[in-house]
């Protein structure tokens, strides 16, 4: 069974650099997991949504701080979900002076959707992803439709009121390490929020070493 990123990139995944290829071939038939650990070189973010960062901060959606030459880790880790999906985590730590925050997501595959990004510690925000790859062989994710997931209550959430998520992940040959960008902007408001910088990965054997409980959320959306 292929990855969940080789089911959504079809074809495509073949023009990934090969360790992207390695990074997002990660799945629970393979059994291995990507770990990665560096700094981020700056987490910004617009004075206007320091009070939507802050609400978010508190679900484990992104980071209401900004820093520069932060410690950083990401883990990726591919298992089945409560739901029989499979999913791969992507838990962000980033530790700020004097606090460390986390960002979570699971993104899952849909054969109608492709892949879905569930955000946060309890899963209110589904977001449908896009993926492609650029002609240096980048991989460029695009956030689309957000939904929101809270009780009997289940809406699609105007543009209005979200930004669109843009990713670039590559891949530094001669630095040996994974380069990685990330801007959420508003089509009226212009840049919201962002953060970029490098990392090196390391593959932990899941069939030996088992799914972190810390990597899951704390409720699981089904939903989508």
């Amino acid at each position: 069974m292929t990855s969940i990123f080789e089911r959504a990139l079809g074809a495509d995944f073949a023009r990934l650099h090969p360790e992207l290829q390695r990074r997002f071939g990660v799945s629970v038939a393979d059994g291995r997991a990507c770990v990665g650990t560096g700094v981020m070189d700056h987490i910004w973010h617009a004075g206007f949504t320091r009070p939507f960062l802050a609400i978010g901060g508190t679900r484990n959606i992104l980071v209401p701080e900004q820093g520069r030459q932060v410690p950083f880790t990401i883990e990726n880790y591919p298992y089945v979900d409560s739901y029989g999906r499979e999913t791969v985590s992507f838990v962000r730590v980033f530790d700020l002076p004097g606090r460390r925050r986390r960002f979570d997501a699971q993104m899952v595959f849909d054969p109608g959707k492709g892949i879905v990004d569930y955000l946060g510690s309890h899963q209110h925000l589904a977001v449908d992803l896009d993926f492609e790859v650029d002609e240096r062989g980048r991989l460029v994710i695009r956030s689309s439709e957000f939904r929101l997931h809270e009780g009997r209550l289940s809406c699609r959430l105007p543009g209005a009121v979200t930004g669109t998520a843009v990713v670039r992940e590559s891949y530094d040959d001669e630095a040996g390490e994974f380069r990685i960008g990330v801007t959420v902007s508003h089509h009226r408001l212009g840049p919201m929020f962002g953060y970029w910088g490098g990392f090196t990965a390391r593959y932990v054997d899941v069939t030996e070493h088992g799914v972190p409980a810390t990597i899951k959320p704390l409720r699981e959306e089904a939903r989508l």
